[in-house]
């Protein structure tokens, strides 16, 4: 078994004779840093499901045929992951509540010729803040850093649907966020919504002003990333959530840490979104506990 297959894998006819029970998998580019496998392969085999969950890496514009050659072998669905969320959505011939209202896809389920897209991202986000923090998002005013890409904005949708006092929207390209607050206020009910820029000052004024301050852009799966915000930004008041979770310990969570600030990073929304991606697929609910142990929790 290979740690990352590719588009090429899948077309290739040795794949399902080699790999007939690959019928799940994650998505995205790149994807050899995924940690879904570590959780969903234990929860698997403890319910009794003789099914393997494997890596795809899919380049951007290359997931309609992905989809197609996953549908030909026969599989049950996929994790959808950065950069992919919103191009799959696009692909998706149904979608769930949670899917409209989130605007991406992070799940789909090949159901009867059928692609279906759903959302776990949002929900997931909303069960790891309780646990890592102790505080729901109905208590918490929040900023966003990238929330103009996929999984920022189901973030942002999901503090709204949570009842966040206040959330703070943030982009590279701040005209992106413009059709985003409009939705949450409209659609979502939020009671406060900024938009604001990548600027130093403007990103300062919207920390001092909130409680939980999530990373959702992908600054720190490498090394030599820049911070998602200015280190003078932060203080101990802050609690800080960081989606990306490998490494494990972020720039950003290290500075945080250094504040004396509350933080985790996105195992936890992996966990609990994975879980509820896992019942979405199967009809059953997995073993979190398992889950948990996979991924080294």
């Amino acid at each position: 078994m290979k740690h990352v297959y590719t588009l090429a894998d899948l077309r290739d006819p040795a794949f399902a004779e080699e790999m007939p029970n690959a019928k799940l998998a994650v998505i995205g580019y790149p994807i050899k840093h995924s940690a879904s496998p570590q959780m969903h392969q234990p929860a698997l085999d403890e319910a009794g499901f003789d099914l393997q969950y494997i890596r795809v890496e899919v380049e951007p514009g290359e997931v309609d045929s992905c989809f197609s050659e996953m549908e030909r072998i026969g599989f049950i669905g996929c994790n959808v992951t950065v950069p992919h969320k919103l191009e799959a959505m696009a692909l998706c011939d149904e979608l769930t509540d949670d899917a409209k209202a989130l605007g991406a896809t992070n799940t789909i389920l090949f159901k009867q010729g059928k692609r279906i897209g759903h959302n776990s991202d949002g929900p997931g986000l909303a069960r790891a803040v309780l646990e890592d923090f102790g505080k729901s998002l109905t208590e918490l005013r929040v900023l966003i850093l990238g929330a103009g890409g996929g999984a920022g904005r189901a973030i942002a949708t999901q503090c709204a649907r949570e009842g966040a006092p206040a959330i703070y929207l943030s982009n590279r390209t701040v005209e992106k966020l413009d059709p985003i607050a409009k939705s949450l206020t409209e659609e979502h009910g939020a009671k406060l919504v900024y938009t604001l820029s990548t600027d130093e000052a403007d990103l300062a004024t919207a920390a001092s002003r909130v409680d939980l301050i999530i990373n959702s852009t992908s600054l720190g799966l490498k090394e030599d990333d820049a911070l998602p915000l200015p280190a003078a930004c932060l203080s101990a008041k802050h609690m800080v959530y960081d989606a990306v979770y490998n490494p494990p310990v972020t720039p950003l969570l290290a500075e945080a840490n250094k504040l004396g600030s509350k933080t985790s990073n996105g195992l936890s929304m992996l966990l609990h979104q994975g879980a509820i991606s896992f019942a979405f697929w199967l009809g059953q609910e997995p073993c979190i506990t398992t889950m948990r142990r996979g991924l080294g929790k």
